[in-house]
């Protein structure tokens, strides 16, 4: 290994740790490695050792084993975003699930190689500022390192989050302010006690950790890159280090191609992504950060944004800000469209995704693959709103009273009738109106057995696809049209046909609306059907 400057290119060997350039006092330094040795070795390695981020030792800056710290973390899954995917027409569309590692968050890679090196340069306290997931993830392997942490968090940080990185035995500060003031407060503290302090995405660990997901990534695609890797940034870490690993795959002849980077931010604290639209080469600082994401609300990223200004121009890539409301919605949606409940943060980074899938900027052919950084501890209020729980007081001997209570329990009031006769798509639309618990669902997947239950008994409003064995949609309106008891019913017609314009003209006469397979969200649908269930 060796170390580069990125300031003046100066190189050495990496003998010891270091944090500054010898000549010219530079504060970014690269790692540079013998990636053809490399390559020699992990043929014959990697079969043989376990999935954890570790299992990629050769490409980690740490000189000697035995200081490793670890928990098993990395190795985490690559899921098929099935439900998601089928309902945004992007089949391809996977989850990199980071929720998994120990302390459920993607920083403990940061972590278990940054106090890896800690304990090989023979610190025995060290000083960290955050806005929750780094202070938890290093106050774990501190505690498992034997190495004091000064947690230095910005007051909007969630209380449980703050009591958690207490719970290791790390010494927690509570500075009320910014994220950026508590990084200056954190900076001078440990000038004064003379203690090491970690410098985020400057530190040379943190960044190398981050290019394990990008080497996971690759080897569970079968040794190939996605045409795209999405993540939600509030320093810009991630993504700096999953392009440098996916550089050095290409290198050494395991990937063809380096994906296109797609960096989100917080509407109300996006320094990198409004900068970058306004083609600056530096970012304009956010003092004042209007978002109700404290984790992504950095409004300094420093030496990030040149870096990852060129990152997302070299690979074509993209940028995007998303709202406080778009990154709630995206993360409710997921947990009841995928099963994951994830953080805000990693939430946005799926909120943007679907700006960029509206936009065209994704193609329905691509590879996606979204960082879901993660989990959400504690599930914030912001995400659930007003009337997610029900309470009832248990009597000790039945009553009517308290019967009548438990049938009240069902909202569901509206009954609908999916038409089509694709598995997948049934399965869709039935777990979006589930998800919504106001709707009795029914599926039929012929268009002569739905007239027989629609004449039977008529539902609030039908959903109807086009392309069906037998009696095929157009037919089935026909039908009811000419049906004066049923010819009220509200239809919106789901279809993955592509429609000329005679028959768009046909379909505005006779059905509500008309919502293309793979194109519409679960927002959609749930509107049309509340429009058509009670027409102003």
């Amino acid at each position: 290994m060796w170390l580069r400057c990125a300031a003046c290119s100066h190189q050495w060997p990496y003998l010891r740790f270091e944090v500054r350039c010898p000549r010219c006092g530079g504060d970014w330094l690269d790692v540079i490695y013998d990636l053809e040795a490399v390559r020699q070795r992990w043929d014959r390695l990697l079969r043989h050792r376990p999935f954890t981020m570790w299992r990629y030792r050769e490409l980690l800056p740490l000189r000697q084993d035995l200081h490793i710290v670890t928990m098993e973390e990395g190795g985490t899954p690559l899921l098929r975003a099935e439900n998601l995917g089928l309902m945004l027409g992007r089949p391809r569309l996977y989850i990199k699930d980071e929720r998994q590692n120990p302390t459920g968050s993607f920083k403990d890679r940061q972590a278990s190689l940054a106090i890896s090196v800690a304990r090989e340069a023979g610190l025995q306290e060290m000083v960290v500022a955050s806005t929750g997931n780094v202070a938890i993830s290093y106050a774990a392997y501190c505690a498992r390192a034997g190495i004091q942490l000064w947690a230095f968090l910005v007051s909007s940080a969630p209380a449980d989050k703050m009591r958690e990185v207490a719970l290791y035995g790390a010494e927690v500060i509570k500075v009320t302010g910014t994220y950026d003031q508590t990084k200056q407060v954190a900076a001078q503290f440990a000038e004064r006690r003379g203690l090491f302090l970690d410098r985020g995405i400057r530190s040379l660990a943190a960044r190398e950790s981050m290019k394990t997901i990008a080497f996971e990534i690759a080897e569970q695609l079968g040794w190939r890159a996605p045409d795209w890797y999405i993540q939600a940034v509030s320093g810009g870490m991630g993504p700096i280090g999953v392009w440098k690993g996916f550089q050095e795959l290409r290198a050494m002849g395991l990937v063809d191609r380096i994906p296109r980077i797609g960096v989100i931010q917080a509407e109300g604290c996006a320094p990198i992504v409004e900068s970058f639209r306004l083609g600056l080469e530096q970012a304009r600082v956010v003092r004042t950060p209007r978002t109700r994401i404290a984790t992504l609300a950095t409004g300094d990223p420093g030496p990030a944004y040149p870096v990852l200004r060129r990152i997302v121009q070299e690979t074509g890539g993209a940028m995007e800000t998303v709202s406080d409301e778009e990154t709630y919605r995206a993360m409710h949606l997921l947990a009841k469209m995928e099963g994951l409940s994830m953080e805000p943060a990693a939430a946005a980074a799926f909120a943007g995704a679907f700006k960029l899938i509206a936009s065209g900027h994704i193609r329905p052919e691509e590879t996606v693959v979204i960082n879901a950084s993660g989990h959400t501890f504690p599930v914030e209020k912001f995400a659930l709103g007003e009337g997610w729980v029900y309470t009832l007081e248990a009597p000790a001997a039945p009553s009517e009273g308290f019967l009548i209570a438990l049938d009240q329990l069902d909202p569901r009031s509206r009954r609908v009738l999916i038409v089509d006769d694709d598995p997948d798509a049934v399965r869709l639309i039935r777990r979006i109106l589930q998800s919504r618990g106001t709707f009795y669902v029914e599926a039929v997947d012929r268009g002569d057995e739905a007239l027989e239950r629609i004449r039977r008994d008529p539902p609030d409003v039908i959903l109807l696809d086009l392309m069906m064995p037998g009696m095929d949609g157009f037919a089935v309106l026909e039908a009811l049209k000419a049906d004066e008891r049923l010819r009220r019913i509200p239809v919106l017609v789901i279809t993955a046909r592509s429609l000329a314009p005679e028959e768009r003209a046909r379909l505005r006469q006779q059905a509500y609306a008309v919502l293309e397979k793979g194109m519409f969200t679960d927002e959609n649908l749930i509107e049309d059907m509340l429009a058509a269930l009670h027409p102003s």
